[in-house]
């Protein structure tokens, strides 16, 4: 892999590239095919939705999961932070599963999670629905949102934000192509237009929600051609296995 300072260099039309660069709002991004977002300016890599010990939650209410989730998340974050020599992380909110899972976390768990908050020079976590609350032993500055140059990340996207560079997570959008033997492929993605950027969740266990589905449609109404679509001046990126997938929006199947 490339570090982040090298990785806006990235052709976008290589074959199995793992990289795909783009802009937002005058910043160079780079969606990445694990779904994290790299911001080399900042060397600041982004992350949403871990959902760690997600597992455990479910094991607690009677309904068992291999318990592996959190070990597999946090396992890709920090292959991600050495290889991208990151020097700032953010985790859009939603990083744990709930705030019972925090206070449960093993001594093993708590010393990984510290571990990699003091990897880098600033750990920042933005707080979510299911973690309102992040303990400060765990390392790390915690905001419900915050604003770094042009850019905003919070959780959940608002339409009542009005400013372009907002960057979330929280609605764990996937889309559906037509695939090569002409059936629907449907696959985790980014999704942005001109105004905000949403992420997939990059948790092991963490389902999607379609991007046609009002509920994320209505956050890109505002920059429709067809009233209600909602999607027709959109980006997104489908994340294969080694690469990335640019569609536009109206070319989605509903």
């Amino acid at each position: 892999m490339t570090d982040v300072s090298a990785a806006k260099a990235k052709p976008k039309t290589s074959p199995a590239n793992p990289l795909f660069p783009f802009s937002f709002n005058g910043e160079q991004l780079v969606a990445h095919v694990t779904g994290a977002l790299l911001w080399p300016a900042a060397s600041a890599l982004i992350v949403s939705d871990l959902h760690l010990e997600k597992g455990a939650a479910f094991a607690r209410s009677g309904t068992f999961l291999p318990p592996y989730d959190s070990d597999e998340t946090l396992s890709r974050v920090e292959a991600l932070v050495a290889s991208t020599k990151a020097r700032t992380l953010i985790s859009l909110g939603d990083s744990f599963h709930n705030p019972a899972v925090i206070a449960g976390l093993s001594d093993a768990l708590l010393a990984r999670v510290q571990r990699l908050t003091a990897s880098v020079e600033r750990f920042i976590w933005v707080t979510g629905n299911h973690d309102p609350e992040v303990p400060e032993h765990l390392g790390g500055d915690v905001h419900e949102d915050i604003l770094l140059g042009p850019l905003h990340f919070r959780h959940e996207a608002s339409p009542l934000f009005p400013l372009p560079g907002e960057i979330s997570g929280h609605w764990h959008p996937k889309a559906s192509i037509r695939g090569p033997n002409g059936r629907p492929l449907t696959r985790s993605c980014f999704i942005h237009d001109s105004q905000r950027l949403i992420l997939p969740a990059f948790g092991t266990f963490t389902g999607g929600l379609n991007v046609a589905h009002p509920s994320i449609t209505a956050l890109f109404s505002h920059n429709s051609v067809a009233q209600g679509t909602g999607l027709t001046k959109c980006a997104v990126y489908l994340l294969g296995k080694r690469q990335i997938a640019a569609v536009r929006g109206e070319s989605l199947l509903r």
